[in-house]
């Protein structure tokens, strides 16, 4: 993939819609949603006025059918096109072309990593991670753990009174 470095005249020659394509989707997107939300709206319930002499009917948004396709769609064309733009910002005034930074897998692994092969028990049977605890507690087994305490020693979670069986 090859880089091309633009003059500033080639820049000024630039095809406008090659240059202004972001700002006219965001002006026609306003336009758009001015005309349906409100000046449509306002002229409906005028011509119902001016024809019937009351209004019976409610405007419903024309965008708004579809399950309001396009508002998603125009949401998301705005919405990359400004990442978009903000990157190449970016590049410009790193002097550098865009590159996306190589992703870290996670430290369980990542979805498609071969799974991490299980340890292998030490000499003399200890339980797995070297140390001597179980771990997990058998059931009904007596617990050992002293109840969380605050630096005044006050239990930080009070125990209820029992019931007397």
């Amino acid at each position: 993939m090859s880089t091309e470095v633009k003059s500033e005249s080639a820049k000024k020659n630039e095809d406008w819609m090659n240059s202004k394509w972001r700002p006219a989707m965001g002006w026609m997107y306003m336009l758009v949603c001015t005309a349906d939300f409100v000046l449509f709206p306002v002229l409906w319930s005028l011509v119902q006025v001016v024809g019937d002499g009351k209004v019976e009917t409610q405007w419903s948004p024309i965008t708004l059918q579809g399950a309001g396709l396009f508002h998603m769609a125009m949401g998301a064309i705005l919405g990359i096109a400004a990442y978009g733009r903000t990157q190449e910002k970016l590049g410009d005034k790193a002097g550098a072309t865009l590159s996306v930074p190589p992703s870290t897998p996670a430290p369980g692994g990542s979805f498609g990593s071969p799974a991490p092969a299980a340890p292998t028990p030490s000499f003399g049977g200890a339980p797995l991670g070297g140390n001597s605890m179980s771990t997990a507690p058998s059931f009904g087994g007596s617990n050992s753990f002293a109840p969380a305490t605050t630096a005044s020693g006050k239990k930080i979670v009070p125990e209820e009174p029992q019931p007397v069986l």
